[in-house]
């Protein structure tokens, strides 16, 4: 019997234990202090040519070649946003606006994040036409079918690098061979795999990548698009020119200087934190798959992020378990926090080929830098009792048909 950590003991407990790193990270410490001083003494505007804006101007381009350095790219590829959804409706929109004359075919995956999604259904509905790559059981692109589906007039291909709900990582070194070989550009979103694995953009054949702060313990309100030099693309925000010319708004200096800070501390402590939440992730896997019956891991079982555990269980509703485990103190999420308030089935598990009924009973558990071992035996002590209890009490068990 594992011993309730004493913050547990009452439901009302102003600590928790957190499991939604997929969603958010903390700042950490250091990032704070690094962004400190861009507040409130060296708060010069990074475009402005006197000594704050210089010194301003310094510290984002710093923060900039620190991205590049660990992308294996150009220091002049790297372009800062205010967030990942905004880097990935520059992508496309983008590119289909400059390469329109080369063709109007762009190809995502049926498992994209939501805002890859709707910025390929708003080109559908302006003269561009957008297919979606299917995927296996496990979310795996299927790269034969996505050749196929690469004609003369595609300009552009998306495929995250590894998918937010379920963990799957992508063939991504293979997808962009392929569109290096067909001539199309290829894009991907690396939210949830920057800064915990290698990337090198001249290996992976990647034209644009989309990342953020705020998943790598920075501030929330930076990331970037990386930008293969040559490619042609249309900024999204017109204004005074900043980010050379591509990305007008004035430079969050402060939040770039804690994204740059984040990604040095990810980097220094990248294997072994990859081996140390690799093994509580197995062990969560495996101990919900042994003592829960009916249960399921969701994604793929081997080539998936290190933080990512993603599990369906029969008969029961998703949002229901997760707001009993919130009672005991412990904050999961049913789908991409960005999707989970429309308490629809996820769209990711569908694509993998889950029935509706029970893809609704699945919660993310991601886990992160803070998580502690006790933290993760806690859970596993009180999932299955949550997981009766709901089950008692859904009414999915009384319906003939599931």
């Amino acid at each position: 019997m594992v011993e309730y950590l004493p913050f547990m003991k009452n439901t009302k407990a102003k600590k928790r234990i957190y499991f939604d790193y997929a969603a958010t990270t903390p700042v950490d410490k250091a990032v704070i202090k690094a962004m400190l001083p861009y507040y409130t003494k060296k708060y010069g505007n990074s475009a402005s040519i006197h000594s704050m804006g210089t010194e301003a101007n310094k510290a984002v381009d710093k923060a900039r070649e620190t991205i590049a350095n660990y992308l294996n790219c150009q220091i002049s590829e790297v372009f800062f946003t205010s967030s990942a959804t905004e880097s990935n409706n520059w992508a496309l929109k983008g590119i289909s606006a400059a390469n329109k004359d080369k063709g109007n075919k762009i190809i995502v995956s049926a498992i994209e994040h939501d805002c890859v999604l709707n910025s390929a259904k708003y080109l559908a509905q302006n003269g561009f036409k957008v297919e979606f790559a299917p995927v296996d059981e496990f979310g795996v692109v299927d790269l034969k079918k996505l050749e196929e589906m690469i004609t003369k007039d595609t300009i552009l291909v998306s495929i995250m690098h590894s998918n937010n709900e379920i963990g799957t990582l992508e063939p991504i070194e293979e997808i962009g061979k392929i569109c290096r070989e067909k001539g199309v550009l290829f894009h991907t979103d690396a939210c949830q795999s920057f800064g915990k694995m290698p990337i090198n953009v001249q290996k992976l054949n990647i034209d644009l990548l989309t990342a953020s702060s705020h998943k790598i313990y920075g501030p929330k309100g930076a990331a970037i698009l990386y930008i293969k030099n040559g490619t042609k693309i249309e900024p999204l925000l017109h204004g005074g020119g900043h980010e050379r010319g591509k990305r007008s708004s004035t430079v969050n200096v402060p939040a770039i200087v804690g994204f740059g800070k984040a990604l040095e501390l990810c980097i220094k402590e990248m294997y072994d934190e990859k081996l140390r939440q690799t093994k509580l992730r197995d062990k969560m896997i495996k101990t919900i798959l042994k003592k829960i019956d009916n249960s399921h891991l969701n994604g793929h079982p081997i080539k998936r992020l290190p933080n990512n555990i993603n599990v369906r269980f029969d008969f029961i509703e998703g949002e229901a378990l997760m707001m009993e485990l919130d009672s005991k103190g412990i904050e999961v999420s049913t789908v991409s926090a960005c999707a989970s308030p429309k308490l629809e089935s996820s769209h990711v598990l569908l694509a993998c080929g889950v029935e509706e009924k029970y893809a609704q009973g699945t919660i993310r558990v991601s886990i992160g830098r803070y998580t502690t071992e006790k933290e993760v035996d806690y859970f596993l002590e009180t999932l299955p009792e949550a997981v009766k209890k709901i089950r008692s009490i859904s009414p999915m068990n009384l319906r003939e048909d599931f």
